[in-house]
Parts: structure tokens; C-alpha cells; sequence
């Protein structure tokens, strides 16, 4: 998802000067048909806040942590929530969305420097998977009453194990199967855990959330606030250039940024 300046347009519902946001090209100048006007929504920025946090923490990424938290965990003060890729653009906002909740964080990431700034954002207990033995966290940390999966693979498998009794699993995303040669995780070995304890698996995908009634709207109301408070902080790394694009997206797929993974095309 991007942001853009509109410089030129010819149907009433993008205005000329406004910025906008939505799924565009990689192009300085994109030029989009009439029809893709409906994918573009027009971005308010009364508190004047910059303008790529509509890309991160009040974009597509903020969207996603929020809206499926809001949609699937059901989370109550008390309880021990489970994060993975917890340094990276989603698995940040949602580890401070758990805590806003008065949950117990429990979060993993993959080097040394995002164990440090998770702490920051305030994971009660933050480890790296690379040289601390997950299986061990879980055993000593849990149980899960709500587990947030960016990775998929044996994560997974250890999350069922350490699952509470009715624990809620939200199945975001599974990189640990994207560069693999057929962009498969390895499926769950225990699968039978989601029926003799009751959990709840949602999967999902953002035009899904976007289609629920009222959601988007409680974003909007509650999430803006919640940055300008400080209370929810994204982190950006930013890339200069569309020469850039490739090496940002490598970064995003080997776990190589912190936070949101930015590329500027053009300043105003």
C-alpha cells in the first residue's frame, strides 16, 4: 500500500491535491484508471502527522494488527498472548495493542537488536528464537490464550502444545514458508491440539477485515488517538529511490528491517 500526492484527476471522488491512499504501482508519476478510484481513499491528516504512517502504523500494517486484534482475540486482562516477528511492522503494534489490554506478552523476533526495542514497546518476556530455545519460553512461560502467527512451521507446532484450553489463534501470515521452493510451510504436525483444546483458528486477509461492518471505522476513531498519545509507536526504515524497492522487500523477507519497511519515492 502507498501514499500519493494526487496531482491530476478526472473523477469527482479524487481531488486534485488531496493525498490518497491504497494498493498502487511502484511508479513516480502512477497513472490510474477511472475504475481503481473506488480503491483509493482519501486521507485526513488533522493532527499533521507524517505522512508514511499511513503507510505503517496507521496503514495497511496498523490495520491489520488492530483490526484482526479486535476481530478475533478476545483478549482479557490477565491472559498471556504469544507474538511472533514481534520486531517487524505488525508483530510490534500488536504486542502493544496486548498490552494496552493488560496481557502478558510473550514475544519472539530474530536478532539481538529487536529483542531490545520489543522490550521498548513492553513484551513482558522477548527472546530470540535464532539462540533461545522456543520450546523452552513456551514451557516455562505459558500457557497461550491468544497466539499472533506471522511464521507458521514449528512455531505453530509449539504454540499448539503450549495452548491454554479455548486459546484463540490468529494465523496472519507464515514467512517461515516463503522462501521455501514451493512457498509452503511445513504443515502442522498436531493439528489434532485445536480439537482437544478447543481453539480457535481464524485466518484471514485484509479486504476480509475491510468488509466488516463498522471495523475500519473503529480504527479510524480509536488508533490516530492512540499514536498521537504515544501509545501505540511504529518504528520505519526507510529506503530512498525506487531503485530501492528490491532491496527493501529482501529485507522484509529475511527478517533483515526493523518495523515497517519504507520506500520513498518522491517527497513533496
Amino acid at each position: 500500500m502507498g501514499v500519493a500526492l494526487v496531482l491530476r484527476s478526472e473523477v469527482p471522488s479524487v481531488v486534485a491535491g488531496s493525498h490518497v491512499t491504497g494498493f498502487m504501482p511502484f511508479q513516480e508519476y502512477p497513472l490510474l484508471p477511472k475504475e481503481m478510484a473506488g480503491m483509493l481513499m482519501p486521507l485526513n491528516n488533522p493532527r499533521g502527522l507524517p505522512w508514511s504512517t499511513f503507510v505503517g502504523v496507521l496503514g495497511g500494517t496498523g490495520q491489520t494488527a488492530w483490526m484482526a486484534w479486535e476481530e478475533f482475540a478476545k483478549a482479557k486482562k490477565g491472559q498471556t498472548a504469544f507474538v511472533t516477528t514481534a520486531g517487524g511492522a505488525v508483530g510490534s503494534i500488536v504486542v502493544q495493542i496486548a498490552k494496552l489490554a493488560g496481557m502478558k506478552v510473550i514475544a519472539s523476533t530474530g536478532s539481538d537488536d529487536k529483542v531490545a526495542y520489543v522490550k521498548e514497546l513492553g513484551a513482558d518476556v522477548v527472546f530470540n528464537y535464532k539462540t533461545i530455545d522456543t520450546k523452552a519460553v513456551l514451557e516455562k512461560e505459558g500457557p497461550i490464550d491468544v497466539f499472533w502467527d506471522n511464521v507458521g512451521g514449528t512455531t505453530l507446532d509449539l504454540a499448539l502444545d503450549n495452548a491454554n484450553t479455548g486459546a484463540r489463534f490468529i494465523e496472519c501470515g507464515m514467512i517461515s514458508g516463503y522462501n521455501s521452493p514451493d512457498l509452503k510451510p511445513a504443515a502442522p504436525k498436531n493439528i489434532m491440539k485445536v480439537i482437544e483444546k478447543c481453539i480457535s483458528m481464524h485466518g484471514f486477509i485484509l479486504p476480509f477485515l475491510f468488509a466488516k461492518e463498522g471495523l475500519l471505522g473503529k480504527f479510524w476513531s480509536v488508533m490516530p488517538g492512540l499514536v498521537e498519545e504515544g501509545k501505540v509507536k511504529g518504528r520505519e526504515q526507510v529506503w530512498r529511490g525506487l531503485e530501492k524497492w528490491g532491496e527493501a522487500m529482501h529485507a522484509v523477507l529475511t527478517g533483515a528491517n526493523t518495523g515497517k519497511a519504507v520506500v520513498v519515492v518522491a517527497d513533496e
